[in-house]
């Protein structure tokens, strides 16, 4: 009698010593499908049972979370990534609303009371064990003794059940049913779960409204112009694809880069967020589509001057004539300032369009045919204002030195609007992340003009990304979109020049990424080959590098104060 009752006391204390490490175990985890795992599988080993069942509460009914059969050899759901494919059980009928009581896991949730079943074949008549019984025949199995518990968070909110599949006598490896003390144990280790998947689940609630929030805002950015529409949304695309190489490169300069799973959910925050600042920038600059263009195109207003200069030229004509000059001599004159005019409006016309470089002399024309002087309200004008010609004479593009800055401004409200969010500390890299893919390697970028070199990988390879996206992209008002060739060598060039980290590009190629980015968001006739050997042999110009003192210096000011303290010290040098 005293040998069993120090056994019984052993036992207890050891399910008692199980409990606590799996309440600690509990309040650690942070991944929903592990943690649900761990749920089913320590309430399995509580009880040492065949199998169990965890569903989640998804509105009014329990969907299958997870599924395990020792026996069976069925592990689905959880971390394996395998899903359970099986139909939600409803809460209530969905035509006349009456509780669902016939099955026992929905009972169990509707009751929040454990339901112990002995025997299904022999002992219950309350539940419908019909499905499971056929199941049972089909695999040549029996589903004999049931366990199922709520989980109950701390509002008393059923939020799912846990159910156990025929616990086995640990000697003989009989089925038996569950004992009490059995169920006591896992009633208790349901409470701590519960509360542990609830916390998880409201955390992961607040991940998917932050995630979804932040798209919205690069959605809306898309959507306030047509010519950019995308690029928030494709940019976080390639970003991640070239994390994923630099994760998987075992044996190039990245080998020893990676990523934890809190880390690439911060990397997705700021690839979304990269951005941002746009929503400040006028969309008449942002869509400047020509370089006239301002709310609309001012071309058609210069249209309309020329055509006033031919109005005025057959007035004049007109007038010749009537005065007794020749007609054959005054309608030549006439059609000559016509064709002159005409020529003129059309040189006006292409310049507009900024697609090609403007030579010198064409920017002396420009200004030339802009000093012409016409009548408008009894006033005599010039035919372009002084606006006119110097956005008219812009050499590359459709911008004009002013409206670049307010583009390139962007990221000053960017860097601005992110230094305002009190980022947790797990999402404390967001704003280098976010605010740095217009730094270059030699310092050269903006806002801040750090050496990228200084910056973590995910902030450099965002850069690779934002460039190849422009260059490749199909909606920009200024420019076609570039093949895979012309892209890539025009990123050789920014690999020579510093702009871009050499070995991320490097990887760019080696990997295949911007290829298989292409084949997937490209159309095909600006896939291409392309030559990789000629990319990966050019070679970056060197340049002086500053001390690291005055790199982590201009390193931190780029910072916002609340992370300086979390990041001093982890200054990475140039790649």
């Amino acid at each position: 009698m005293e040998s069993l009752t120090q056994s019984r006391l052993e036992e207890k204390l050891e399910k008692l010593e199980l409990l606590l490490r799996i309440g600690t175990a509990l309040s650690a985890e942070r991944s929903k499908d592990r943690l649900i795992e761990m749920i089913l599988l320590e309430a399995k080993a509580l009880c040492n049972a065949d199998g169990g069942t965890l569903y989640l509460r998804s509105d009014d009914s329990l969907r299958f979370a997870i599924l395990r059969s020792d026996s069976l050899g069925i592990a689905l759901g959880g971390s394996t990534g395998k899903p359970v494919d099986l139909p939600p059980l409803p809460l209530h009928d969905p035509l006349t609303g009456a509780p669902n009581r016939s099955n026992v896991a929905t009972c169990a949730a509707l009751m929040k009371e454990s339901v112990n079943i002995p025997d299904a074949y022999e002992t219950s008549t309350e539940f419908d064990f019909t499905g499971t019984k056929a199941f049972d025949a089909r695999n040549d199995y029996r589903s004999q003794s049931f366990l199922t518990v709520p989980l109950v968070n701390n509002d008393s909110t059923v939020i799912g059940v846990l159910q156990l599949l025929n616990a086995q006598d640990p000697d003989t490896g009989e089925v038996v049913p569950f004992r009490a003390d059995h169920q006591r144990v896992v009633e208790s280790l349901a409470s701590q779960a519960g509360i542990a998947l609830d916390n998880q689940l409201l955390l992961d609630g607040q991940r998917e409204l932050l995630e979804s929030f932040i798209q919205m805002i690069a959605a809306a950015i898309d959507a306030k112009s047509p010519y950019t529409g995308g690029h928030c949304e494709r940019v976080p695309i390639l970003t991640e694809m070239l994390v994923r190489a630099a994760c998987d490169d075992q044996e190039g300069a990245f080998r020893d880069f990676t990523l934890s799973d809190e880390e690439w959910y911060e990397l997705r925050i700021a690839a979304w967020l990269h951005d941002c600042g746009k929503v400040t920038t006028p969309v008449h600059v942002m869509d400047k589509a020509t370089k006239l263009e301002t709310i609309f195109d001012r071309i058609a207003v210069v249209r309309a001057r020329f055509a006033v200069l031919e109005r005025d030229a057959r007035i004049t004509m007109l007038e010749a004539v009537a005065a007794g000059a020749p007609r054959a001599e005054a309608e030549a004159s006439f059609h000559a300032t016509v064709q002159t005019l005409r020529d003129e409006l059309a040189f006006l016309e292409n310049a507009n369009i900024g697609s090609e470089f403007l030579p010198d002399a064409a920017r002396a024309r420009i200004a030339e045919i802009g000093a012409r002087r016409y009548q408008e309200n009894g006033q005599e004008r010039p035919l372009l204002d002084a606006d006119e010609v110097y956005n008219l004479q812009i050499q590359r593009g459709t911008l004009t030195n002013e409206e670049r800055l307010v583009i390139n401004g962007h990221m000053v409200q960017t860097v601005k609007m992110l230094e305002r969010l009190p980022f947790p500390r797990n999402l404390r890299r967001v704003p280098e992340y976010a605010g740095g893919h217009h730094e270059k390697m030699d310092g050269g970028g903006y806002p801040k003009g750090i050496y990228a070199g200084d910056m973590s990988v995910p902030a450099r390879i965002m850069a690779v990304a934002d460039v190849f996206e422009a260059l490749t992209a199909q909606d920009r008002p200024y420019k076609k979109g570039k093949t895979l060739s012309e892209a890539m060598r025009i990123m050789a060039f920014m690999k020579r020049d510093n702009h871009l980290d050499p070995e991320l590009f490097d990887l760019f190629v080696r990997s295949g990424v911007y290829r298989e980015y292409g084949h997937k968001y490209l159309p095909a006739e600006l896939i291409d080959d392309v030559d990789e050997a000629a990319l990966l042999a050019v070679q970056p110009k060197p340049f002086p590098l500053p001390p690291e003192p005055e790199r982590k210096r201009r390193f931190l000011e780029f910072l916002p104060e609340y992370m300086e303290a979390t990041v001093a010290g982890e200054l990475r040098g140039p790649a």
